[in-house]
């Protein structure tokens, strides 16, 4: 991998890690409604589960999708029902005075798990994987996925600070309401470049 592939690919993986997408909406969520400490289970998934996602996206699952067209466009149906699910979730979660009880930030193997039907992460990693591997070696896989490994915990906690920043503003419970349905339309709005490509 030569020096302006790496630098471009850096820059990549930074600038998809910091964009809204589906992880960054709901870490901005669980951020504001459950704070930092609590969501660090969920950052971590994200790093690592990407990361394997990168690494096994890079070392087969391409050739079988060129095989196989339909077992790309079967992945697509199940996320966008799952964000879809997931945005119902982030609308009805409870306010502040109950989310305690009624309420749980996402688990580590959630959200490592969740990177497979996350249609960003999809992106992300077969662009990654076909555009800055021209080689396609192990070796070059594997360097693409340290570094978005690398690049993704600072920018996915950015988003999960910027939620704890907001929760000052959402002590009171119709803002909170307000802000979940907010996340949960830009959420449902994330997936109109999977639904409707150029």
């Amino acid at each position: 991998m030569t020096y302006d592939i790496l630098l471009a690919l850096i820059v990549f993986a930074f600038v998809s890690s910091i964009t809204p997408g589906p992880n960054n909406l709901m870490l901005m969520a669980s951020g504001a409604n459950f704070g930092f400490r609590r969501t660090i289970p969920h950052m971590l998934g994200i790093g690592l589960g990407f990361t394997v996602m990168v690494l096994l996206v890079g070392a087969g699952l391409v050739q079988l999708f060129d095989r196989y067209p339909v077992s790309y466009t079967a992945l697509k149906i199940v996320s966008v029902g799952y964000l879809l699910f997931l945005a119902w979730k982030i609308a009805h979660a409870a306010p502040t005075k109950s989310k305690a009880s009624e309420g749980d930030p996402m688990t580590f193997l959630q959200a490592a798990a969740f990177q497979w039907v996350n249609p960003k992460a999809w992106a992300m990693a077969l662009t990654a994987t076909t555009a800055y591997t021209p080689d396609h070696t192990l070796k070059a896989i594997v360097i693409v996925a340290l570094i978005f490994g690398a690049v993704n915990l600072p920018s996915v906690s950015t988003w999960t600070v910027l939620g704890q920043q907001m929760a000052r503003v959402l002590t009171n419970p119709r803002r909170l309401v307000a802000f979940n349905w907010t996340m949960a339309a830009l959420l449902v709005a994330s997936l109109y470049p999977v639904l409707w490509p150029n």
